[in-house]
């Protein structure tokens, strides 16, 4: 008996350590489970967006997990050369942005997946159209206060970065420019005096002439869609305008850079 007892005490004290053991690994598994899906709904939605533009007005709109098929180095994203492994990641997304003049879209369509929400947006760096684009992805996502803070923050920046170039206007008056269609946000947040617009074609010999007749001083030209110089022999001083974000995907540095170029040329002139 006294053997017996021997042998059952250390059997039941193991027992006890491996219920033991068994109870802390499980928690711990819980705990990392709980983790990992607060981690997940805390990301909110999966968007891909197919440049960075729209990955931008994406972030702007409050979401976290973002994606951008085309590289925001790419000068002329819709030139972009669409990879299988692009289409894996719509395949995944929740939300899939893309815009219509966009070659890939139909693409894109057809490779996102059946619960996945397509939303097609109206690129513009327009104040108005990038507030409304920040608002519908905003409800869209459930992030329509977040969206709501950015909106405010831009709406305040744009005022702030216009009266600085204003300020800089040379000889205190409004400079005559030119702008290419999809720049000519530009013109305004700078309030000159637009006398003509192009593209998104190169400047046909008849617009050529017809554009240096009114005597611009600058051209605000797309650097995303660019076609040289566009008014060659006529003086007026040509600007590159990025409507592209960077990889920060930050909107509002698109709004800074070109303030800064603007302001630098018309106090320099």
């Amino acid at each position: 008996m006294a053997r017996t007892r021997v042998l059952v005490r250390p059997l039941t004290a193991l027992s006890a350590g491996l219920l033991l053991i068994s109870g802390c690994g499980s928690g711990a598994a819980s705990e990392n489970t709980a983790s990992g899906t607060s981690d997940k709904a805390a990301s909110g939605p999966v968007v891909v967006a197919t440049t960075a533009w729209e990955a931008a007005l994406a972030k702007a709109a409050g979401a976290k997990n973002v994606t951008s098929i085309v590289p925001a180095g790419i000068r002329h994203a819709p030139d972009y050369d669409v990879k299988p492994s692009d289409l894996t990641k719509v395949a995944k997304a929740d939300y899939v942005l893309y815009s219509s003049f966009e070659p890939f879209a139909g693409r894109i369509k057809e490779a996102a997946g059946s619960d996945a929400k397509m939303i097609e947006l109206n690129l513009d760096n327009t104040p108005s159209k990038t507030t409304a684009n920040v608002t519908r992805l905003g409800k869209a996502f459930g992030t329509q206060k977040a969206a709501g803070r950015w909106n405010t923050t831009f709406g305040k920046e744009w005022e702030s970065l216009h009266k600085k170039v204003r300020a800089a206007w040379p000889g205190g008056k409004a400079p005559a420019v030119t702008a290419q269609m999809f720049t000519t946000w530009a013109a305004k947040l700078a309030g000159a005096q637009m006398v003509g617009t192009y593209g998104p074609e190169a400047v046909t010999p008849a617009q050529l002439s017809k554009l240096s007749a009114k005597k611009p001083k600058f051209v605000l030209d797309n650097e995303n869609m660019s076609t040289g110089t566009v008014l060659p022999g006529s003086g007026a001083k040509q600007l590159s305008i990025a409507n592209y974000p960077g990889q920060d995907l930050d909107l509002l540095a698109v709004y800074r850079k070109a303030a800064q170029q603007m302001e630098k040329a018309f106090a320099g002139s």
